[in-house]
């Protein structure tokens, strides 16, 4: 195969990937319009579903929205061209569903928030909150949803030879991809609401799960006539590709994890408005906790399924394949038959339909309940919200479609300017956040200086002293943070605000999960067990260095220590039947 193109497809074959694809995609839209019929007719189904989304629904669907084709693509492409590093930012995040689910989820289940802006306005007042809504719809606007639908597009482009098997130019035929992808993506999110959403994102999280599973296994047993010899090879020849502590050369140095990664994780997964929408839609406090840790499971695993091929990838293909980025679609390529190519393309399109219209659906839900509701005098009924909100999803999409193709003129300084951009608003965000649930004497003024001393200071170093200031931006993530958590402080201390007495009624059973204690010590186990596994006590020790005992020793306190935590939370539970009982 020729590196620079993708996977090129005769008529017939061509025919069946699409007819497997366009017949498993068709049974996911039908079984989520089924779900979600009865819940779009008021605004509470059509925002929160009706806030009943159950754990499996609300993990399902926050893996989904979190993973796309850029991941699936780019994280195994790291792996292939340097070495396990990048995995920092699916297994870390695991520690902030803790945080979320402990910290963050009761108390916005607690106010009966439907979005984060209702919250900062609760809690400050209302030019805090459009400020809030503002920093996220031009963030997702004009960055995040173009840059999923160009990401999503070219991935199917590597994967797939579209100008030859449409006979058009490059350009063409990502035009077209956008506006498939674009047009399809959305109509979940118009039609369907946030149930939809959930829904469809479940089946593909499992279509990925297969498929993510599947790919790694083939390719094992590709590389060394079987599964167990395939092990063998990776784990002897070039062991250092396995290592995840990244050096300052590394994408991901190890030292960052410990810095802006922490902050960076915290907002995108408790206070990033696309991401806790599937939480605030809960039916309980209970199955919040149990979707929200769900979800901190599948990101543990993460590595396996979209960093481990790239890995196999390179022991088949050597370092000389043109593109990093085309060592999973080449490995795809040779190790899944015809149709099941189709099956992957399903699950590739459901990825990246899944973190488009999350955020369509939540930049929408944020335009029509914290800027048109409040601006309107007259009180809106739930079918007029529900309206609006399909009008600006519609407006958002249309917006996302025109900007998309555009940045393929540009392509790598989209990559800066989107990582600049976020950098701009997630850090500030999270530093309110915690302040105002921390705190009741920081007033709103200190927030909006914050946030535009945030802007400012960033800014400067990123353009105008980024040579003098030879930071990696997560620890300009990290240091920004201190600042404004400081700045929100004084100004509190100086100018405090007079406290207001807000009573809440949660709209669900508030009752938390009796295993979450212990469900979150297994997965910070996990947590640890994978950055082990990957290191050079683990699989990434030379042949020089011997055995794994330091391995092993540590990995069974960590099985010790988990058995402990677990039967004394069974015995507790135990106990409290038995006093429930009597």
């Amino acid at each position: 195969m020729d590196c620079d193109r993708g996977i090129v497809l005769t008529a017939a074959e061509l025919i069946t990937v699409g007819s497997t694809c366009l017949l498993f995609m068709s049974a996911v839209g039908w079984f989520s319009y089924l779900k979600s019929r009865s819940t779009t007719q008021d605004s509470d189904g059509y925002f929160l579903a009706g806030r009943g989304l159950s754990a499996p629904f609300i993990a399902g669907s926050l893996l989904l929205t979190n993973l796309s084709a850029e991941q699936l693509i780019g994280l195994n492409g790291s792996a292939y061209g340097f070495n396990m590093s990048s995995m920092a930012w699916e297994v870390t995040a695991a520690v902030a569903t803790i945080a979320m689910a402990f910290f963050f989820l009761p108390r916005y289940l607690r106010g009966g928030f439907t979005t984060l802006p209702q919250f900062l306005g609760d809690r400050y007042d209302d030019d805090v909150r459009r400020m809030s809504v503002v920093l996220f719809l031009l963030g997702y606007g004009l960055v995040t949803i173009p840059s999923v639908l160009y990401s999503g597009s070219v991935a199917v482009l590597k994967l797939f030879d579209v100008p030859q098997m449409l006979n058009v130019d490059y350009s063409t035929s990502l035009v077209l991809t956008v506006f498939v992808i674009g047009a399809t993506g959305a109509l979940y999110a118009i039609l369907g609401g946030l149930k939809a959403v959930a829904v469809s994102d479940t089946i593909n999280g499992i279509g990925l799960l297969i498929v993510g599973i599947t790919v790694p296994l083939l390719g094992l047993a590709l590389l060394g006539g079987d599964v167990i010899s395939g092990i063998g090879i990776i784990t002897t020849n070039h062991p250092e590709k396995l290592n995840a502590i990244g050096s300052a050369s590394d994408p991901t140095p190890f030292g960052t994890v410990f810095t802006g990664m922490v902050f960076a994780n915290l907002f995108y997964w408790c206070s990033n408005q696309y991401v806790i929408q599937r939480t605030l839609a809960a039916r309980s406090f209970a199955e919040g906790q149990k979707g929200v840790l769900l979800s901190g499971y599948f990101k543990v695993l993460v590595p396996f399924f979209m960093m481990i091929p790239g890995v196999i990838a390179y022991h088949l293909y050597g370092p000389d394949l043109g593109s990093i980025d085309l060592a999973y679609p080449q490995l795809v390529k040779d190790t899944l038959p015809v149709w099941a190519l189709g099956f992957f393309l399903a699950v590739l399109l459901g990825a990246v339909f899944s973190s488009f219209n999350s955020l369509i659906n939540s930049a929408a839900t944020m335009l029509t309940l914290d800027v048109i509701q409040p601006l309107t005098k007259a009180t809106l009924s739930d079918k007029a919200l529900v309206s609006i909100a399909k009008v600006c999803s519609v407006g958002i999409a249309v917006i996302s479609l025109g900007i998309a193709p555009l940045l393929q003129y540009a392509p790598e300084g989209l990559w800066q300017i989107i990582r600049i951009f976020t950098g701009f608003y997630n850090i500030p965000i999270i530093a309110v956040v915690l302040v105002g649930m921390l705190t009741t004497h920081v007033p709103a003024v200190a927030v909006k200086l914050a946030i535009a001393f945030h802007i400012i200071a960033y800014g400067l170093l990123q353009f105008v002293f980024k040579d003098t200031v030879d930071l990696h931006f997560l620890h300009l993530y990290a240091i920004l943070f201190a600042a404004e958590i400081g700045l929100l402080l004084l100004v509190g201390q100086w100018r405090p605000r007079q406290v207001r007495v807000i009573v809440q009624t949660a709209p669900v059973d508030m009752t938390p999960w009796r295993f979450a204690g212990a469900c979150s010590s297994t997965l910070l186990s996990c947590v640890i067990f994978i950055y082990l596994l990957f290191s050079p006590v683990g699989l990434a020790r030379s042949v020089e260095s011997g055995g794994m005992l330091l391995f092993f020793v540590l990995t069974s306190g960590l099985i010790v220590l988990n058995v402990i935590i677990w039967s004394r939370s069974l015995n507790a539970g135990s106990r409290e039947q038995g006093v429930r009982g009597t």
